[in-house]
């Protein structure tokens, strides 16, 4: 079966022929290390990064109400590692040393990108997508509209819908390790308020409003105090949700001492404009950003 594969690969000459032939040799390169000493293979594995940069494929993907994992693609991305030697890059002044090439061409994509934003090849950046001096890395999706702001980072494999602003110093988590794990995803409409981190493939659903220094990881509490009764989320922020900064009271052998949290304070209205409703949101709920 390999053969087979190598050898459409030797006929096509730059290409294989279908996408499951690029998922099959990856995950056959992946189970035996040895084939990526094969010219071809390399090859493959160009191929699909290439695919990534341009955004034929993601790393992760909706799927009806949820969002699937693309994990071949992820091992894609690793393996390209493996392959790529180190080689010195000169931009102007600098100079950098790294096995993956900055990623090119802005103009002829439709992207702003105002000195020193960086993004590595491999990362998907759409037309209208503004790029303060920040950081975006390999394997990454960021959709058409959105703003990353001063010093904002977005890792490896993070998801970025349309139309979302990470504002100053905001830190989006990447991961390539373990193949499985969902990356964190940014939904269409979001803010992220100044110096908030979001990491451990966390996902922020559409419109949300994240204020200033807010921390969420897999083990973060997100408490919905807009009701009576609180209600406690993990790994997650509902959609149109207004969120900021809280603390509770945990017992511990040592005594009784506060931990982080997140509160969910309100919602954005669905029904206007998107732009309306956040400056709304912000005015009613005095979230700092």
């Amino acid at each position: 079966m390999y053969e087979r594969l190598i050898n459409s690969l030797i006929l096509s000459e730059t290409k294989i022929i279908s996408f499951m032939d690029l998922k099959e040799i990856i995950e056959k390169s992946w189970q035996n290390k040895e084939l990526l000493k094969d010219e071809m293979v390399k090859k493959t594995i160009r191929e699909v990064i290439s695919q990534i940069d341009s955004g034929k494929l993601r790393v992760a993907e909706p799927e009806d109400s949820k969002w699937k994992v693309n994990e071949w693609l992820k091992k894609a991305i690793i393996e390209y590692f493996l392959i790529q030697e180190s080689e010195v890059i000169e931009v102007g002044p600098f100079e950098f040393h790294d096995k993956i090439p900055l990623k090119r061409n802005y103009a002829r994509l439709g992207v702003r990108v105002v000195p020193h934003a960086i993004a590595r090849y491999g990362a998907y950046i759409a037309k209208g997508v503004i790029m303060m001096p920040s950081y975006i890395n390999i394997g990454a999706y960021v959709d058409a509209g959105t703003m990353i702001d001063t010093w904002a980072t977005v890792g490896s494999c993070a998801q970025i819908g349309k139309q979302v602003h990470l504002s100053g110093g905001v830190g989006i988590g990447g991961v390539l390790e373990p193949v499985q794990a969902l990356p964190v995803i940014i939904e269409d409409g979001c803010f992220i308020g100044s110096r908030s981190i979001i990491v451990e493939g966390v996902r922020v659903e559409k419109e949300a409003v994240l204020g200033a220094n807010v921390v969420i990881t897999q083990s973060t509490k997100i408490i919905d105090i807009t009701e009576k009764e609180p209600k406690e989320y993990k790994g997650i922020v509902p959609p149109y949700s207004v969120v900021i900064p809280g603390s509770y009271t945990k017992k511990f052998n040592a005594g009784n001492y506060n931990v982080n949290c997140t509160l969910i304070i309100g919602k954005r209205k669905a029904s206007t404009d998107l732009k309306t409703s956040l400056n709304n949101a912000l005015r009613e709920f005095n979230v700092p950003v």
